[in-house]
């Protein structure tokens, strides 16, 4: 990694703040006290007590720099939307040039965490060369260190200028057009960027209780995640691969269940994970979250019967039907599913999107499919009258 692969620095805040931002700066939380800023927190008072009283090598309280992220989408991010919501922020892209400024540091990860080390620049650069992977991931685990370390910062003493902005990201177009009219004077762009607060990209709602997606099924508010695998225990690629990672148990479990028969072709396997995702998946400050979801259950349903073939489209089928006579006696209560068979189980969405949505309209509860990743879907297989026909 070389600092040309770094594209901005990140700086996570309340909407009502942006004005002020792009007038003063950014300034350290100690700044902010001193000038007396009108300023909303969105932190609560765990993170900042944490921030306050950790300090760096210099002696110098968190509180006193202004901490940009290298990657935005982070556990902080995820907790904070999940507490607060994602109409209240807005994210500073801060050109990287800011690295140079007198007294920087940098961290190999959250900066208020016990483990987190503390470097200069020049080392500092090493340290985020060695983990630019795990910084640019979509994803993370508390168990092997990713959690902390997808959230590494840079430490900026006292302020960083307004000079420094260059964007400024906002989850929807209405919240772009809020924040155009308050800063109608300047030139900064406004970029609505919903994946960045975990938000899909496009979404329409298909009948009564169907929304197609494009976006990261594992950040659906769905109670329910469908795991698209085989039958042979392997999960080698795709969603399957991500899950096995992410989430260890769900591969035991899923194995397990293969070697029992508990999952077979025509029967997919309900896994009822009794930890929370957001738990998961949130900044740990030591205590739950305040609103916490319910647990996630993952659907591991067979769309192919050895990891090698082809994915048949009457196995999915019979899979579908298992789901739509089964799923609100199992206790599904919601439904995330991706386009079954459609990615590396070379199935035509064209063929498997009327199926999945007559198998999965008006079944009871909501459900969102996600549409494939690995090709683009013609726009015309996405209308409802395609997908349901005369579905009733």
């Amino acid at each position: 990694m070389k600092a040309a692969d770094i594209r901005n620095l990140y700086y996570i805040t309340h909407i009502d703040n942006v004005a002020s931002i792009v007038e003063r700066g950014l300034l350290s939380h100690a700044e902010i006290d001193r000038q007396q800023v009108p300023y909303t927190r969105i932190y609560d008072d765990a993170i900042v007590s944490r921030r306050k009283e950790k300090r760096t090598p210099e002696g110098r309280s968190l509180w006193e720099y202004a901490n940009l992220y290298f990657q935005a989408r982070n556990p902080m991010m995820y907790r904070v939307i999940h507490e607060k919501g994602t109409d209240s922020l807005a994210v500073i892209a801060v050109r990287r040039d800011v690295m140079n400024t007198t007294g920087v540091v940098i961290t190999d990860g959250n900066a208020a965490s016990e483990p987190t080390q503390f470097f200069d620049l020049t080392r500092g650069m090493n340290v985020l060369s060695a983990n630019w992977k795990t910084i640019q991931n979509e994803w993370w685990r508390g168990d092997d260190g990713s959690k902390r370390k997808i959230m590494a910062e840079c430490l900026v003493p006292g302020r960083v200028g307004p000079e420094c902005i260059e964007a400024i990201y906002v989850q929807r177009d209405d919240v772009k057009k809020k924040l155009d009219r308050e800063l109608r004077n300047t030139k900064l762009p406004v970029i609505p960027e919903p994946r960045m607060f975990f938000r899909p990209w496009f979404t329409r709602r298909i009948g009564e209780n169907i929304s197609l997606i494009e976006g990261d099924m594992f950040f659906s508010n769905r109670q329910t995640f469908t795991i698209s695998v085989n039958l042979q225990g392997i999960m080698g690629k795709g969603l399957a691969s991500r899950a096995k990672y992410q989430f260890p148990d769900v591969y035991v479990e899923y194995q397990d269940a293969c070697r029992s028969r508990r999952l077979r072709s025509d029967r997919p396997f309900l896994y009822k994970r009794e930890s929370s995702l957001e738990e998961d998946l949130a900044e740990d400050l030591g205590r739950p979250l305040e609103r916490p979801n319910a647990v996630k259950w993952f659907l591991l349903f067979a769309t192919k019967r050895k990891w090698r073939e082809n994915s048949r489209l009457e196995d999915i089928e019979a899979g579908l039907s298992w789901v739509r006579t089964n799923a609100v006696s199992e206790g599904i209560q919601s439904l995330a599913l991706p386009a079954l068979g459609c990615g590396l189980g070379n199935l035509d969405w064209r063929v498997v999107g009327p199926l999945m949505c007559r198998y999965l309209h008006r079944i009871g509860f909501e459900v969102a499919i996600y549409l494939p990743r690995e090709s683009k879907v013609p726009p015309e297989s996405l209308d409802e009258t395609f997908l349901l026909g005369n579905s009733p």
